[in-house]
């Protein structure tokens, strides 16, 4: 055994670490490589579940066993605050999302002749992985897979590919196909029979120049609090229900009991609305859509919910428009809220529950509240993609 290598980490990208700093492809902690590189399995194994893995790029780690996969996307985060020398007091254990939980995605198709081939691209490939099972989609979801592909085999053009998106509302699936040509009344009229057919909440094509409704018998929601939100086509949501729970816990917990809160890059309502009960709430956001959701929603339930849009890289609150909250909410895209973040970092505002997408720039965001005088009481990581290297989590920082 002295002449192989313990595999010691996953890395970002999923690949195993060895001691000595080999990245190991396939390889999982627990595992051993010897000088000739094959792999000694370790207890952190799993069989992986679906046909695809390995070919497919949604999914990275369904050969790892559950708790070294919790224990990965946990070390990511402590990793991320590690590279900027963030302490944290605490880093909470990961909480996963189960098999079969997404609610949303986005595939490919693409039609050669009578086929088509609908999935996930192949890691980093613009090569199609053609679908035939997946255990990351909610059943619903994955019931419409052979469908679309036989709806695509009549009106997708040829050899050009076309975007599949899916998502899961209180009403039923929304799909929405983009780069297709629907021409014509009997084109029209096979479209909407499909969407009845399948009974979707919502069916929208792209044909080049915007979304086009095709379909909705009702208007289609989502509920944050008990309040429902009419939201616009393909709209973000949280990728699975029980992520979405475990990241309101998380910001509930961190804003307690603060009367006046503000949501900041507040999408759809999925903070705002869950924490508006017994509170005032300030929610900007800066696509005029999404907002003008949130403000339908918010004033259909006399919800206390103010709500502005408001781009907050270019005009980001100030100290003395923060220093109005007891609590601020944070949930920023992927590239975090570096501008928005130096105005926390000079305000006097008590806690910030930031909830982040990138393990990367929440530390990033995090080194500058900590040099203005926050304190990092704790984080919560949470695994909504499953299986895959992508890592979220909820922070708080208080004063």
């Amino acid at each position: 055994m002295s002449e192989t290598a313990l595999i010691t980490r996953i890395a970002a990208r999923g690949e195993g670490v060895t001691e000595d700093g080999r990245h190991v492809a396939g390889a999982v902690p627990g595992d051993r490589v010897r000088p000739d590189g094959i792999l000694i399995p370790g207890p952190n194994r799993a069989e992986p579940l679906c046909r695809h893995f390995g070919k497919c790029g949604g999914c990275q780690l369904q050969h790892v066993a559950e708790d070294a996969l919790a224990d990965y996307v946990r070390d990511r985060v402590v990793g991320g605050l590690a590279g900027q020398d963030v302490e944290a007091a605490e880093v909470l254990p990961a909480l996963l999302s189960p098999p079969h939980s997404r609610r949303r995605a986005a595939l490919t198709a693409l039609r050669t002749g009578r086929q088509v081939a609908l999935g996930f691209n192949a890691a980093q490939s613009n090569q199609i992985v053609d679908m035939r099972m997946c255990p990351l989609l909610l059943p619903e979801l994955f019931a419409l897979v052979e469908p679309v592909r036989e709806l695509l085999a009549l009106i997708a053009p040829q050899r050009r590919p076309v975007k599949v998106k899916l998502q899961m509302l209180d009403q039923g699936v929304e799909l929405v196909l983009e780069g297709v040509k629907a021409e014509g009344l009997d084109a029209a009229m096979a479209l909407q029979d499909f969407a009845g057919a399948n009974r979707l909440a919502r069916f929208v094509i792209d044909q080049g120049g915007g979304p086009e409704t095709l379909w909705q018998p009702d208007p289609p929601t989502v509920r944050f609090g008990g309040i429902a939100v009419e939201v616009p086509v393909f709209a973000f949501l949280q990728p699975t229900v029980v992520g979405q729970e475990a990241l309101v816990d998380a910001v509930t917990k961190a804003i307690g009991d603060a009367p006046a809160v503000a949501d900041l890059f507040a999408g759809v309502g999925t903070f705002a609305l869950s924490v508006q009960a017994g509170r005032k709430v300030y929610a900007a956001e800066g696509a005029r859509d999404v907002v003008a959701a949130l403000t339908g929603a918010a004033n259909r339930a006399r919800a206390l919910v103010a709500t502005e849009h408001r781009d907050l890289f270019r005009r980001p609150l100030v100290p003395k428009e923060l220093d109005r909250f007891g609590a601020v909410i944070l949930d920023p895209p992927r590239a975090g809220a570096e501008e928005q973040v130096k105005e926390l970092a000079a305000s006097s505002v008590p806690a910030i529950a930031y909830v982040s997408c990138n393990p990367a720039s929440f530390a990033r965001d995090a080194k500058t509240l900590v040099a203005g005088g926050y304190r990092l009481d704790w984080v919560q990581p949470v695994g909504q993609f499953r299986w895959s290297t992508h890592v979220e989590l909820a922070g708080r920082f208080s004063r």
